[in-house]
């Protein structure tokens, strides 16, 4: 091991990571929530849809965020992004990188940090 030392700030890193994942989500749910029917026509989905995924992503973030119920949080995103890599993958044909449009990279790199939180609990 290079840096045992910083062995000691884990609990800071996996904080760090809980702060970025619910903020990426929240910045990302707002959209949804605001402006539902737009969002729902970029994705083809009825706006209801739309309105309640962005509230599981709101309720996953300000979980995430403040540390309550960190863990159910964190498994609501993590249900969140199993479901665009479903769609991303099976529905729409996105390639893993797209130069044109979002690919599924980003998603599965939320998803694994949305696990992460989940089996860690975040830190304090």
């Amino acid at each position: 091991m290079v840096f045992p030392e910083l062995l000691a700030y884990g609990d800071l890193g996996l904080w760090l990571l809980r702060l970025v994942v619910g903020i990426v989500f929240l910045v990302h749910a707002l959209p949804k929530l605001q402006k539902p029917a737009a969002m729902a026509q970029g994705m083809g989905w009825p706006s209801w849809s739309v309105m309640l995924l962005g509230l599981v992503e709101l309720v996953g973030a300000l979980s995430v965020i403040l540390g309550v119920y960190t863990q159910v949080g964190a498994m609501l995103l993590s249900l969140v992004m199993l479901g665009a890599l479903y769609f991303k993958i099976s529905k729409w044909k996105t390639p893993f990188t797209a130069m044109d449009k979002t690919g599924w990279e980003l998603d599965l790199l939320l998803l694994a940090a949305a696990l992460a939180v989940l089996l860690t609990g975040g830190g304090s």
